[in-house]
């Protein structure tokens, strides 16, 4: 009797092999015991739907994908397998040399005194010189930290810089040559987009986990015990805890996520930070050590007609600091945001999201509704303090 995972992939390969042109035949069902982890794996966060019209988006079916690329085309998905079936063999092959492995060593006090803890996750090879990306929940707070190459070496690390904000995080390891990966091309893509998960899921032995999914939505924005996060790619693919800080790749090889939470409440949610969000985060921490974030000087929180307002979209300013950017230029609690330099700002992911594109000292117009009335002022923004 076929398992409904057995069904799942089933399905999925099927609508794959249909999106390639190939034939489909059915797959024989298989039966197989439920593998127990080997090592200690540091739990990916857990994640909480948040009332925003960004997390409101409906889920695409995976019946219906778009298109893969070509598999004649240049750098274009794999071709069929020997049972007809299209195969991510040679992506996988591609992509594995520059995944790897991470486990942490931290030391925890306790009622009856400290004790060592361990856990593990997973990270990408972002640079020859031995720098690697993976999440700040990862690593935040260990001890002791190392990375499992594919090969089978292994290496200390050392952080090199931690943004809790966005749950990313730049290792380094004393080793030069290394294969790697620049995440990129998040920008092409679209919600039914095939997308392979790659990391040490459970920490189980014998290399990392592989799987298949689509996009499943865009823009996400989630609560987890890690903190908010926003601008996500939701993806069915399979992940489990072990998994966070490893690549989301698309069919062409490239890396347009990097896994960071699930909703384990649901069936195939889970998240990732996207390239576009995480490439200049990553380039500045293995700068500086830091990413810099500009600071407006606002609190607030999504404006709605259920709050007694009369506009239906905005950032309602709850609190403000007396000296910040916002103040000086004439904004107050209550007023509600509309537009950073023209571009509509509906929501607090959308917000933040836009606000984060500028850096310190930029100068930029603000359009906010004060009493009834339209306004735009223009303010120089600050730098925001590191956490």
């Amino acid at each position: 009797m076929r398992t409904a995972a057995t069904a799942c992939l089933a399905a999925a390969l099927i609508a794959l092999a249909a999106a390639c042109g190939r034939p489909a035949p059915s797959p024989a069902p298989t039966e197989a015991p439920a593998p127990t982890p080997t090592a200690e794996r540091a739990r990916i966060p857990t994640a909480t739907a948040q009332p925003s019209p960004a997390a409101e988006e409906a889920t695409a079916p995976a019946a219906a994908p778009s298109p893969a690329p070509d598999p004649a085309g240049e750098g274009a998905a794999d071709g069929a397998g020997p049972d007809g079936l299209p195969s991510i063999a040679d992506l996988v092959e591609r992509v594995r040399p520059s995944v790897v492995a991470i486990t942490t060593e931290e030391v925890r006090r306790g009622p009856l005194g400290s004790y060592s803890a361990g856990g593990a996750g997973s990270g990408i090879i972002i640079g020859p010189d031995g720098l690697i990306a993976t999440n700040a929940h990862v690593v935040a707070g260990s001890e002791e930290i190392r990375v499992h190459l594919d090969g089978g070496q292994v290496h200390e690390a050392e952080i090199v810089g931690i943004d809790p904000i966005s749950d990313l995080a730049v290792l380094r390891i004393d080793a030069g040559g290394l294969p790697h990966l620049a995440p990129s091309g998040s920008e092409s893509l679209r919600v039914g987009d095939w997308v392979v998960a790659v990391g040490n899921a459970a920490g189980l032995r014998g290399g990392p986990t592989v799987t298949l999914g689509i996009v499943s939505g865009r823009g996400r924005a989630i609560a987890t015990e890690a903190g908010q996060f926003f601008d996500l790619i939701q993806t069915d693919a399979a992940m489990n805890d072990g998994n966070s800080g490893g690549p989301l790749v698309d069919l062409r090889g490239n890396v347009v996520g990097i896994t960071t939470a699930i909703m384990r409440q649901a069936q195939g949610i889970g998240f990732a930070v996207s390239s576009r969000v995480a490439g200049p985060i990553l380039e500045a921490l293995a700068e500086s050590g830091r990413y810099v974030r500009p600071l407006i000087g606002v609190t607030g929180m999504d404006a709605a007609p259920a709050l007694g307002l009369a506009i239906d979209g905005g950032v309602l300013v709850t609190t403000m600091p007396p000296d910040g950017p916002a103040y000086r230029a004439g904004i107050r609690v209550g007023d509600v945001i509309t537009a950073l330099n023209g571009a509509p700002t509906p929501d607090m992911p959308t917000f933040l999201s836009t606000l984060w594109e500028h850096r310190p000292g930029e100068e930029i117009t603000v359009d906010y509704v004060s009493g009834g009335e339209e306004i735009t002022v223009t303010l120089t923004l600050a730098e925001r303090p590191p956490q």
